[in-house]
């Protein structure tokens, strides 16, 4: 959206609104016609103290669930009604999982179906009518709006637009949040300070309930009162994927009472859908005023979704909350998770302009201000500060009557878009491809070493060979990012990638301390030292860049509502699929908003329903016939599913020693195991020699840390081979952690003695030296003996963790030595699998390049 765009049209008359109901609250629905764990602190034990002042529990209730179930008892009703039976409620769950209407009319039309079945209903229409009587959330109402442009129809009278706002009642949404019993364990109904230590020394932060906002906010509420901080989130999306320009604008909701972990499950559904916005054109309208029409039509239609939130955050409802207990709840806007251009929208403000803050010295916005601001200019004052604070002409913004709520401050980091997606991706990828052509980059990342739960771009990074980015990849290139520019460019450019990079850790952090959120400024201090260099090399002219500016507002945001990874417009990204694609397939794709949220009442309606007897299964006295089938089944198989719980390794038997030699590469394995039992078995006098046979173990459990010791692997038909993989790993030794490659795992044989331990043949590499000044990774190198590698037969439980080695490449990568680890190496470790996060080590990191 360009300046010119927002500029206010002097000519263009003011944007009417007119609103009508379809139906008194509600609209009618018909069918349609087809101990925390962190990876980089480890395991931290918190200290609470929480405020007594807060969440108080006036008297007990039912939640929705026990008086679902008081209402079966009392009707005497199955637990699966209006199904049957278990299995007719399995079937009906399906089939609204999975089936569209007309799949749905053609199974249930099938003669197998109909004759051997015997099912209650027999075709889509009476399907639909009993899945229509389960219990569902919020019921959904349409408003419809109508907006009158500044264009003229052939008889001079102005053009309008009928637009529809689908919505649900938010508070009605945050009654059933609160108050669901799935998320029982994972909800906090006060705010509470955390710390690492029992003396209150040392804070953490985390959940939203350990931040600042939370606390500061409970001071206006009066004694006993328990927030409801909402959660919003927005994003017009795409429906159609290869024709047509449908869209749909979801908004949805959470409350920062449930635990983050809870609700990034999309399939908890702790986030939910509240509302559908007009994603119309506004084909009234002139090109040059539509922009802003656009501007106030949004927040003329979130004022009418959010309005129920005025009174409900100013007064307080009762609510029963998920551990039956009935508190007064206030629900207050506290967080808004969206990219870059809508943070704009929602704060009024121009997209070349920061929407957190003035820019003078990080000065922020004001909620009363903008508000007296935005009031004078719609009664034809020309303030100053309207264009000096680069806002639109909207005269009623939607958070206007917000009770406690400060829209600026509400903004929270969005690592895909500002750190993933735009500082790294869009700058400094970009301006290291200025620095040594994309053609070295792509060299560089085709000759990174393998290395188990690492993406290796093969055919490098260039656009002709990546079509559409995703965050997991621009993660997995910003693990290897530093050792790969190492040598390529001048030491400070190195410095700068590194503070972004440092900086992207630090803020992908799960739990901060005071520590991390200085090493957080700490790194981004460094960029900003060192910056420079990028327009000394001609590749940068100025840093007035949007989502660089952004970063400064980070620490300020961690230290107000927790860690920054609960805030990631990751979630609704992913939503939308759950939200807005699939409700639309399944829509005959016209008046299609009706038919979606339609589907989506139903799939709620069956999502509450398999809630619920999950609920009750766990209850006392709650089993269902269902249950105690599955629960002898599980009794009589209890010994096998055990066994697949706690996977084996596999054991490749009786392998020779000149076998072991051969194909793995253990060229001093048999004098290494021979001085094995002068220090492990002191009273053993047998000596391992070539007759001997070894059986080598490989893991087949899935784990979070892989390491592997396989050799080249022979094509057989029409299986492909494989290459040999021996990974580097950090093992204890007597002078601290080494790097050391993993050859072999196995075990000595019976005439030993039994010996349970596992053994490891490994190859060292040199001690670590000190860090490099620029990059601070570590540099080692294979570690020699008499000119023979350095071996050693170790215990398998003294390897640490795996680790990754980045071959040493120079100005321009040397492709017939880049797999080997023979030349200096930077060393390089993971943290964890894809799913744990990766981190950076807070301690560590100061001395060395740890990920």
């Amino acid at each position: 959206m360009t300046e010119e765009a927002d500029a206010e049209n002097s000519n263009a008359p003011d944007v009417n609104f007119s609103l009508q109901d379809t139906a008194p609250g509600h609209v009618h629905l018909r069918s349609a016609p087809d101990v925390d764990h962190n990876p980089t602190l480890g395991k931290i034990r918190r200290y609470f103290e929480p405020n007594p002042g807060a969440g108080w529990a006036q008297h007990e209730g039912e939640t929705v669930f026990e008086r679902y179930r008081r209402r079966q008892h009392e009707e005497g009703e199955v637990p699966w009604a209006p199904f049957d039976n278990a299995e007719e409620w399995s079937l009906g769950q399906w089939l609204v999982k999975n089936l569209g209407q007309r799949q749905t009319n053609e199974f249930l039309k099938l003669p197998i179906t109909e004759n051997r079945s015997k099912l209650p209903f027999h075709n889509n229409r009476s399907f639909l009518q009993t899945v229509d009587e389960l219990p569902h959330g919020p019921a959904w109402s349409c408003k419809k709006v109508t907006v009158c442009g500044n264009r003229e129809n052939e008889n001079g009278k102005l053009l309008e637009e009928e637009v529809e706002l689908w919505c649900r009642d938010p508070v009605e949404c945050v009654k059933e949040l609160i108050g669901n019993p799935s998320f029982k364990a994972d909800m906090a109904y006060t705010a509470a300070r955390a710390y690492s230590d029992p003396t209150g020394e040392h804070r953490v932060i985390d959940e939203m309930w350990t931040a600042d906002w939370w606390g500061e906010k409970q001071k206006a509420l009066p004694d006993g009162a328990t927030i409801a901080p909402i959660i919003l989130a927005s994003d017009k999306t795409l429906l159609s994927q290869f024709r047509g320009d449908k869209s749909a604008w979801p908004v949805y909701m959470s409350i920062g009472n449930i635990a983050k972990a809870k609700r990034h499950q999309a399939s908890a559904r702790a986030t939910v859908l509240i509302g559908y916005l007009p994603a119309g054109k506004l084909d009234c309208f002139t090109p040059d005023a539509r922009s802003l029409a656009g501007y106030r039509l949004f927040h003329h239609c979130m004022s009418l979704l959010l309005h129920p939130l005025i009174a409900a955050g100013n007064n307080g409802v009762d609510m029963v909350c998920a551990d039956s207990w009935i508190r007064r709840v206030y629900p207050i806007l506290a967080a808004y998770v969206t990219d870059f251009p809508e943070q704009c929208l929602v704060a009024c403000c121009k997209e070349n302009r920061c929407p957190k803050c003035l820019g003078l010295d990080s000065v922020m916005r004001d909620p009363e201000s903008t508000k007296n601001i935005l009031e004078r200019r719609k009664n034809g004052q020309h303030p100053p500060e309207f264009e000096e604070n680069g806002l639109c002409a909207v005269y009623k913004p939607f958070w206007a009557d917000m009770p406690h709520a400060d829209i600026f401050m509400a903004f929270t980091p969005d690592l895909l878009h500002q750190m993933h997606k735009g500082v790294f991706k869009d700058h400094l990828v970009k301006w290291c491809v200025d620095i040594i052509g994309e053609e070295e980059v792509d060299a560089r990342f085709k000759a990174i070493s393998d290395y188990p739960g690492l993406r290796h771009f093969k055919k490098g990074i260039s656009e002709s060979t990546v079509k559409q980015w995703t965050g997991s990849e621009h993660k997995e290139m910003q693990r290897v990012f530093v050792g790969l520019l190492t040598g390529a460019v001048p030491s400070r450019v190195l410095v700068v990638a590194r503070s972004i990079l440092d900086f992207s850790y630090y803020a992908q952090l799960q739990i901060h301390t005071v520590e991390s959120l200085e090493g957080l400024q700490t790194a981004l201090a460094g960029f900003h030292a060192n910056k420079d260099v990028l327009k000394e090399l001609a590749i940068r002219e100025h840093f007035n860049i949007p989502k660089l500016h952004q970063l400064t507002h980070y620490v300020q945001s961690i230290s107000l509502f927790g860690a920054a990874d609960g805030f990631n417009t990751e979630l609704p990204e992913r939503l939308h699929i759950d939200f807005a694609k699939d409700a639309y397939r399944a829509s005959n794709k016209r008046d299609y908003e009706e038919q979606m949220v339609l589907w989506l009442q139903r799939q709620e309606a069956v999502f509450l329903r398999s809630a619920y007897l999950d609920w009750l299964s766990r209850e006392p006295g709650g089993r269902t016939d269902s249950d105690s089938h599955s629960d002898s089944d599980s009794d009589s198989d209890s010994d096998s599913s055990s066994e697949e719980a706690e996977a084996t390794p596999a054991v490749h038997p009786h392998q020779s020693v000149q076998k072991i030699v051969g194909a793995h590469g253990a060229t001093d394995f048999l004098p290494a195991l021979q001085s094995f039992p002068h220090t492990n078995l002191p009273q053993n006098t047998l000596i391992p020699g070539v007759q001997d046979r070894f059986d080598l173990h490989v893991s087949e459990a899935p784990m979070r840390r892989r390491i592997r010791a396989s050799p080249e692997r022979p094509a057989s038909g029409r299986k492909p081979g494989g290459p040999a993989r021996f990974d580097m790993a950090l093992i204890r030794s007597t002078a601290g952690l080494r790097v050391g490659q993993v050859r072999a795992i196995s075990c000595l044989p019976r005439q030993f003695g039994e010996y349970s331990r596992a053994l490891a043949y490994i190859e060292w590499f040199t001690p670590f030296r000190a860090p490099d000044p620029s990059s601070r990774m570590r540099q080692v190198s294979r570690s020699t003996r008499q000119l023979r590698r350095n071996a050693a037969v170790i215990h398998v439980d003294d390897i640490v963790r795996p680790c990754h080695l980045i071959s040493k490449m120079g100005e321009s990568v040397n492709p017939s030595s880049h797999r080997d680890y023979d030349d200096i190496g930077f060393f390089l470790m993971q943290a964890g699998n894809n799913n744990s996060k990766r981190r950076a080590l807070v301690e560590v990191i100061k001395t060395s390049r740890v990920w």
